[in-house]
């Protein structure tokens, strides 16, 4: 079955690892959950990208603030698709993260989501698996359905509550 990795940069990030992790969970998409730091465990990092596809990942969630080369040093040992998941720091309220992780070099592609963009990583994870794995998207078609009617929802109730409105 569909395996995402989903790597941090650092335990910081785990809050919007768990965003996205539930996300896969949600569409029934196994992951692992990883901490490794491109700058202090860089061995680490390509080790794992080379052994990646061994382990039967099929795609990568990284996940990074600040001077965030997770994504593309992942990228760059690996031939499997890396998302990038920029995260908001401290610092340029994480257009830092974000300018780190979609500027990469030709020959080295990472999907870039938008800065804390977890649920849309998982997402987009998951349109890319369901290439191979075609049972998916009847769940991907079914989680659109739900925000669809989500939205139509709040709307009629909105319309209804607003006294005078159209």
């Amino acid at each position: 079955m569909a395996l995402v990795a989903v790597v941090m940069g650092s335990k910081s990030d785990l809050p919007v690892a768990r965003r996205c992790t539930e996300t896969l969970e949600r569409l029934s998409i196994g992951f692992e959950l990883r901490i490794m730091s491109a700058h202090r465990t860089p061995s680490t990092v390509v080790d794992y990208a080379l052994s990646a596809r061994e382990k039967e990942i099929d795609v990568i969630v990284a996940i990074a603030g600040k001077a965030a080369h997770l994504a593309g040093v992942i990228a760059a040992c690996t031939c499997l698709p890396v998302i990038g998941l920029p995260v908001k720091s401290s610092t340029l309220d994480g257009l830092d993260s974000l300018l780190s992780t979609v500027q990469m070099p030709k020959g080295v592609p990472v999907a870039t989501v938008a800065i804390d963009g977890a649920e849309n990583a998982a997402l987009l994870a998951a349109r890319i698996l369901s290439i191979k794995y075609p049972q998916l998207r009847e769940r991907l078609e079914s989680y659109a359905r739900q925000m669809r009617e989500e939205v139509l929802k709040n709307d009629e109730e909105l319309r209804s509550n607003t006294e005078g409105g159209n």
